[in-house]
């Protein structure tokens, strides 16, 4: 759901976007993927990206199963879910910012479960300024929250906006 109103968010911005989820062998309950290209241009990949610029990570427990980084660019940007102090992440050097957001805490006080997509579009967008939060707005607003959660969902997405700690990192490698 999260690609999905990021893509048509960016669209609305009047860019080409492709975003190709990975399930794995497991649909259900397995840690999802998802790859997105944003461009002026049309593209023509369609496939996974194997040197991203920017990780949006809502699960940061994925990371101690799975290696996100891997390949990751030089000069990156993560913004992930989480709070407390950001030396004790495990960032790599090729990352130069990181966007952390208390998602769950967010939600929790908005939807009373922990349902963290729409908090991490704002923090997405605070992080990396590759998306306004008016865009992200439009784009839930015009999707499946029109008949129930709207109200909730443009609320989150306004909080992972505003809440969303930025650390500047060392030059990256």
């Amino acid at each position: 759901m999260a690609s999905g109103l990021l893509a048509q968010a960016m669209a609305g911005e009047g860019r080409h976007v492709v975003a190709i989820p990975s399930f794995g062998f497991e649909r259900r309950g397995a840690p999802v993927a998802c790859f997105m290209r944003v461009d002026s241009k049309p593209i023509r990949a369609m496939t996974n990206i194997y040197k991203p610029d920017i990780i949006l990570c809502i699960d940061p427990t994925v990371s101690r199963v799975i290696n996100i980084f891997q390949g990751m660019a030089a000069g990156g940007i993560l913004v992930q879910a989480g709070k407390g102090d950001i030396e004790r992440l495990a960032v790599p050097d090729v990352v130069s910012r990181v966007g952390l957001c208390d998602a769950v805490s967010i939600a929790l006080s908005i939807f009373k479960r922990p349902i963290t997509n729409t908090v991490m579009l704002g923090a997405f967008a605070r992080a990396t300024g590759l998306v306004a939060l008016d865009s992200l707005k439009a784009a839930i607003e015009e999707g499946e929250f029109r008949d129930a959660g709207l109200k909730q969902n443009l609320e989150a997405v306004e909080r992972g906006f505003a809440e969303t700690e930025i650390h500047e990192l060392r030059a990256a490698a």
